[in-house]
């Protein structure tokens, strides 16, 4: 079952994405008065096809269903003599420069606006996301070194305010790649209840750009505050049962380590399968030692422990939502910074600073899919932004064959006053076959590596 969600969530992303992305195309030909042929989802041979408008457009489906094309009226695919002046004059090569450049560039636009408007829809409905608040903090660590100890808040970055988790984790990622430390301006509880701010420097050394892609917030020694470690239901015949353990009990230290958080207690546990553990646990008024021994337990590829009672591990969570014209704006500036934030890492893979590992292909991508398909709606519909946006920028790249390719080569020709010949173009797309071959051949390895380990 969860194959087949898979599947079909990948399905069904693809066909959103190269919808949009050729009706872009579409429209924008047509408000030229360039005549359209057909407009495929798929690639290969037409399985399915139906014409319709004033122009017998056929709609078709087609046997592949990696892609999609628009297929206009043009000298170079199709022998026009037959055709009438009026007809002609809605080829596409006849166009004037600015016509062929807005009807190429629509279908990366297009999928901008499509993130943008995902984005705004889920900005007004609002997001509820962890809270910035942190863990206790690590001795040696960034975040440490900063004077940060565990339970702050953190309310700003750089001066720009924050609310969440994920905007916390975006700026900081954006101030790995400038190389620069950040200004962080942190809420911390006093004894006396009130708030106290603050602000203080956050150094980014130990971070590197190739370790963008893993939890390099961890690493800096920032991660998200756990409630206390109370049990839940503890089940019966259980290790925690049998161990005398209760629901509503605390544990304050495991064989004298002190326990500052449920998480803490889990991984606790965790790194002890078949040993028996010493319990500081409070109970209503009185404190007692209670001895567990955690069962084994193959998760994956190792063996942990666990001693079958639920612990509370979700953090504080806060509900972002804006207005409508709000969440537009908000909904452009995410996409804007996502699609600089492609391209930088795109320019680190080139000199060398980022690893090639981190390009992804359809397996991955399949894979995630599935993962936010299965969370909920609001997960799926962000990962279909954050796509939407990586196929625009994708498709922009000055490479042959993609759109981007063909901006350069109008761009040529608006600068040259004459078009680039066709020996050019037929070396250059060949040469841009090879690139993407190139970078599919990497992104399936990388995808297969990512199965196996």
């Amino acid at each position: 079952m969860s194959f087949l969600q898979t599947v079909l969530a990948f399905l069904a992303a693809l066909a959103v994405l190269i919808v949009v992305h050729e009706l872009g195309h579409y429209w924008v030909a047509r408000w030229c008065n360039v005549k359209v042929l057909r407009f495929s989802i798929g690639m290969g041979r037409v399985v399915w096809s139906r014409r319709i408008g004033p122009d017998r457009t056929e709609w078709a489906l087609s046997a592949l269903p990696f892609g999609g094309y628009v297929k206009m009226l043009d000298a170079r695919e199709q022998d026009l003599t037959a055709l009438p002046e009026q007809e002609l004059q809605r080829e596409f090569t006849r166009q004037p420069v600015w016509k062929r450049i807005a009807i190429v560039a629509a279908g990366p636009l297009a999928n901008f606006l499509l993130a943008i408007a995902l984005f705004a829809g889920l900005y007004s409905h609002g997001l509820p996301e962890p809270a910035t608040r942190l863990r206790a903090v690590a001795e040696g660590t960034a975040a440490y070194e900063a004077g940060l100890r565990g339970g702050e808040r953190i309310a700003a970055v750089d001066g720009a305010a924050i609310q969440t988790w994920a905007e916390l984790r975006w700026k900081l990622m954006q101030g790995v790649l400038d190389g620069k430390p950040v200004r962080l301006d942190v809420e911390r509880r006093a004894g006396s209840g009130d708030v106290a701010r603050e602000s203080v420097l956050l150094p980014l050394r130990s971070v590197s750009a190739s370790e963008l892609e893993s939890d390099f917030l961890a690493k800096l020694g920032l991660e998200l505050a756990r409630p206390p470690a109370v049990l839940g239901r503890v089940l019966p015949n259980g290790p925690a049962a049998e161990a005398g353990l209760q629901e509503g009990d605390i544990i304050l230290a495991v064989d004298g380590f002190p326990v500052r958080d449920g998480l803490t207690f889990v991984e606790r546990v965790r790194a002890a399968p078949n040993r028996v553990l010493t319990l500081d646990v409070q109970r209503g008024e009185r404190t007692m030692a209670l001895h567990v021994t955690p069962e084994a337990y193959r998760s994956k590829q190792r063996v942990i422990g666990r001693v079958q009672a639920e612990v509370a591990l979700a953090p504080e969570m806060v509900t972002v939502s804006s207005g409508l014209g709000e969440s537009i704006l908000k909904g452009a500036q995410k996409t804007w910074d996502t699609s600089i934030l492609t391209l930088r890492m795109l320019g680190k893979m080139l000199i060398g600073e980022v690893s090639w590992t981190n390009i992804s292909g359809p397996i991955t991508i399949a894979d995630y899919a599935g993962q936010t398909a299965r969370i909920g709606l609001v997960s799926y519909l962000t990962f279909l932004a954050f796509i939407s946006i990586s196929l625009g920028v994708m498709n922009l790249l000055p490479i042959p064959v993609l759109d981007g390719g063909h901006l350069l080569y109008y761009s040529l020709e608006l600068l040259t006053g004459r078009p680039v010949s066709e020996r050019f173009g037929e070396i250059a797309q060949r040469a841009g076959v090879g690139i993407l071959m190139a970078l599919m051949a990497v992104a399936v390895f990388n995808d297969i590596v990512r199965l196996i380990s």
